[in-house]
């Protein structure tokens, strides 16, 4: 060895791969030891062979014609690209390899080094992860960063309809719709970016596109795949209609036993009856969580005599349970307040239905307003704060006192009353309006009253004000955790027109009576002959009962609201009348009667002197 080839021997020992040198007529000139342990011979039995004694006798008519074919181009490059090569040991062993040709010019001409390297690992894990792509439940698509397609399966095949032969080496936009083309190769490109295996397009409805043209919802989870010659993108795609048509089912199938719970509790809840004189304006949500039913109810309660009940309530909990027991509650207190019973006595009334109700608690407020006093009453079983809004916009929290919710028992349930400006607005409301995950009711309190205090002065009409309160509170009513209910009540803004007279407790009233409701329907307009006739002839029957059954004076009063005109009977005994059926010969005993068939709705009421009676008919135009 001369001292010039010594570097070069080094270099070639020192080589990772097995270096076989050549000369032009493929004898072999040098080894390393890489390759006597490659091949499985000694170095000496290797010099002077030809080539051929390493290549599978398949193989060796075509091998000189490569090594002439290289001799010619002489460049660095791998042989046989694009073909299988095999090494061939001295056991007869074969094994795949891949080979890399560089020319040598020496002084006795031109020698080829061949890098062979074992790829036996190699291919063996290529043809586990081919036999895992083929084994995946979904279709696999593999590109590069191009978009080009590199591999696909079976599954993809029969997903798509097309050939695996079709697919290698197209665009895989060839799989998506059209119109989904322009923005595909755009999220392609980010994900190239950002390389996570994560869904593709989450929030996104995505689509594939059959060979026929047929398209078919589908997910897509992507995954890089790192490799010799660089980052590809395997997309494992799933057909998902089987499961959207399920989940459409469901949908309907939801959305229609939540129209059947919101149509029952909407039954139980009722429809407020229409006060005249005193515009409402309500609001409900049901919750969009589970059934979407629940417990809130309010309700509007003529109570006559310009006397109306307001009451709303929450029962605790949410479902067919608390809709069930709402719906109770609700007739429960629309009964026990047409009696005319007191806001106090009430609540004890309710905290009695509610105690006999297995684990259920209950929130609720009831007000009873005299609008020709002025005057509010109010009793709170531990409901959220009314709010009163000035004429002139000022909004405050109803300072009345809160006791416990219903259903605790044995605590007394404390009323009081207030003075209110006419013109004045009440809004009353539930917890789902005010209440948020994590936030503090105090704050959403005062931001309620704000909202109010705002609206009350920018905005004319309730039904706008409501849907402001509600948009300011609840920017996303779609999407509330808890019913909403929300109703406002706005007072009069002038005294109602009335007039009363007080009589002495005597046979004689009643044709005074008489004298002076005739009187005061000439100087309303209304004497009309049927509606005076009719108006005598009722009033008549509730003075003779209070001059003939109660003791001290009588006072008659009558009220013209908008197109209503109502009667009301006082005197001083607490006894309230119960209407009875005469016999066919008696000649007194169906006064009553007669009072509940003729006007348009009547009713009695406790007083703190003693009761009132009272009956109201629609004037002249309002007959229904």
């Amino acid at each position: 060895m001369t001292t010039t080839e010594e570097p070069f021997r080094a270099l070639l020992e020192a080589a990772p791969d097995a270096m076989v040198i050549v000369d032009d007529t493929g004898m072999i000139r040098l080894v390393n030891a890489q390759t006597e342990a490659l091949f499985g011979y000694p170095r000496q039995e290797l010099l002077g062979r030809s080539i051929d004694v390493l290549v599978p006798e398949r193989f060796r008519g075509v091998h000189p014609r490569h090594r002439l074919g290289y001799a010619s181009s002489r460049q660095v490059r791998p042989m046989g690209a694009g073909l299988e090569l095999f090494g061939l040991c001295r056991d007869g062993r074969e094994f795949p390899v891949e080979i890399s040709l560089s020319p040598l010019q020496t002084a006795d001409g031109l020698l080829i080094s061949a890098a062979v390297r074992d790829v036996s690992e190699r291919k063996a894990a290529d043809a586990l992860f081919r036999a895992l792509l083929e084994a995946a439940p979904d279709a696999m698509v593999i590109v590069d960063d191009r978009g080009t397609i590199q591999l696909v399966n079976a599954q993809t095949e029969a997903l798509f309809g097309h050939s695996r032969s079709d697919l290698l080496g197209r665009p895989v936009e060839v799989l998506v719709p059209e119109r989904f083309r322009g923005h595909h190769s755009a999220f392609r490109q980010d994900y190239f970016v950002d390389r996570q295996v994560r869904p593709m397009g989450a929030g996104l409805e995505l689509r594939g596109l059959c060979e026929d043209g047929h398209e078919f919802p589908v997910e897509i989870s992507l995954s890089p795949l790192e490799t010799p010659d660089g980052t590809l993108v395997s997309a494992a795609i799933r057909d998902v209609s089987d499961r959207k048509a399920a989940e459409d089912t469901l949908a309907e199938l939801y959305e229609q036993q939540r129209h059947v719970a919101l149509t029952l509790q909407r039954s139980l809840m009722g429809s407020p009856s229409e006060v005249p004189g005193m515009p409402t304006a309500s609001r409900y949500f049901p919750a969009r969580q589970g059934a979407g039913v629940g417990g809130d109810w309010f309700d509007l309660i003529p109570l006559g005599g310009g006397r109306v009940g307001v009451m709303i309530g929450d029962v605790m909990g949410r479902g067919l349970d608390a809709a069930a027991v709402m719906g109770q509650l609700r007739s429960a207190s629309h009964a026990l307040a047409k009696t005319g019973m007191p806001p106090w006595q009430l609540m004890r009334a309710l905290d009695a239905v509610v105690s006999e109700l297995p684990d259920q608690f209950v929130t609720c407020c009831y007000l009873v307003v005299d609008v020709d006093a002025a005057e509010l009453t109010v009793c709170s079983a531990g409901h959220l704060p009314v709010l009163l809004a000035a004429p002139n916009g000022a909004v405050t929290r109803l300072a009345a006192d809160v006791s416990v919710p219903l259903g605790v028992g044995e605590v007394p349930h404390h009323e009081s009353r207030h003075t209110v400006e006419p013109g004045s607005v009440l809004a009353l409301y539930t917890d789902g309006l005010v209440e948020t995950p994590g936030g503090d009711i105090e704050e959403q309190l005062d931001c309620l009253a704000l909202a109010l205090a705002k609206t009350r002065v920018d905005i004319d009409g309730l039904e706008g004000i409501a849907d402001c309160l509600l948009g300011e509170m609840l920017p996303d009513a779609d999407d509330n955790a808890d019913d909403v209910t929300l109703l406002l009540v706005h007072l009069p803004d002038a005294p109602v027109t009335s007039r009363s007279i007080v009589l002495p407790a005597e046979p004689r009233s009643v044709a005074e009576g008489r004298r002076f409701l005739r009187a005061t329907l000439v100087v309303w307009g209304s004497a009309d002959d049927q509606l005076c006739d009719t108006v005598c002839l009722l009033a008549s029957e509730l003075l003779s009962n209070a001059v003939s059954h109660s003791h001290g004076p009588v006072r008659l009063r009558m009220r013209q609201v908008e197109r209503e005109l109502s009667v009301e009977v006082c005197d001083g005994s607490p006894v309230l009348p119960q209407a009875r059926f005469a016999s066919h010969d008696a000649e007194s005993g169906r006064g009553l009667l007669l009072v509940d068939s003729l006007a348009e709705a009547w009713g009695t009421l406790p007083t703190s002197e003693g009761k009132a009676v009272w009956f109201s008919l629609p004037l002249p135009g309002l007959r229904r």
